[in-house]
């Protein structure tokens, strides 16, 4: 299916690993030319150099986010070779601390990088948008922010705020040609994740088998209706359809790619 990317440019934020690698490769692969972001520049060249390999188009743009200098020096190096037509906001931090370990401070620090950054780069791309006449802003929120757990108070109240913002932001898009939505993912398996659990399973006598060790880690920690972890081209799937002109019609909504994990409406 062409989803009608050819000619469009797209900067995805933190993308130079994980998640974010995903979706800028796929963009990218339905022939979006795109800035690959990320503070670690050998991995953003890296997932640049994998993206022209197999015959698409990249460019990066390294910076930090949570500061207006670091965001400008993004922004900068992202609008150097055409403007934008699609932000993904999806760079962020995470924390597993509980309401007895988070500080304000770590509040704080949350905040900054997780909300007030996808303001930063909205505050700095959108208004360029807005002379193309089409646009899309994509945010990366979570199920956490809808169900929030009582672990991580901070950080599941900044995935809260991402689509408060987001849905604020497209009524403010109101016939601009710009939609604003949010993709919100369950649980995504990688490296990092593997290495979790495997760690974790003497404790929870989930076994020595990896693929045993996750199926009873989803029974027991995120039961959903398929029984698995999500895979962070699932997650890039759905930001696509977002991205592309058969999404005209969609603003200001939720897309949960969480396997049911959300029992909700």
């Amino acid at each position: 299916m062409d989803l009608k990317l050819v000619g469009k440019r797209a900067l995805v934020t933190g993308s130079s690993s994980g998640l974010g690698e995903a979706i800028v490769k796929m963009l990218a692969a339905e022939g979006a030319s795109v800035v690959v972001h990320g503070r670690n520049e050998a991995r953003a060249k890296k997932v640049r150099e994998d993206i022209i390999a197999a015959g698409g188009k990249a460019d990066i743009a390294i910076g930090e986010l949570t500061t207006d200098e670091g965001a400008d020096a993004v922004v900068k190096a992202a609008l150097k070779n055409g403007q934008i037509d699609i932000l993904v906001n999806n760079a962020g931090a995470t924390s597993h601390k509980s309401w007895g370990d988070a500080t304000t401070g770590d509040w704080s620090d949350m905040y900054n990088n997780n909300v007030v950054s996808y303001v930063r780069m909205i505050q700095r791309i959108v208004p360029q948008m807005k002379t193309l006449g089409w646009g899309r802003v994509v945010h990366i929120g979570g199920g956490l922010g809808i169900q929030p757990i009582k672990e991580q108070p901070h950080y599941n109240a900044t995935l809260a705020a991402r689509h408060n913002l987001s849905i604020s932001l497209a009524r403010q898009l109101k016939e601009t040609g710009i939609t604003s939505n949010v993709v919100s993912p369950g649980a995504i398996i990688n490296p990092m994740v593997e290495d979790w659990l495997v760690s974790a399973a003497p404790k929870f006598g989930w076994g020595t088998d990896l693929e045993e060790i996750k199926y009873k880690a989803v029974q027991e920690l995120i039961p959903n209706d398929t029984g698995r972890f999500g895979e962070p081209e699932e997650i890039a799937g759905a930001v696509a359809y977002l991205c592309s002109q058969y999404a005209d019609y969609v603003s200001g909504a939720t897309i949960r790619v969480d396997g049911g994990t959300i029992k909700c409406m």
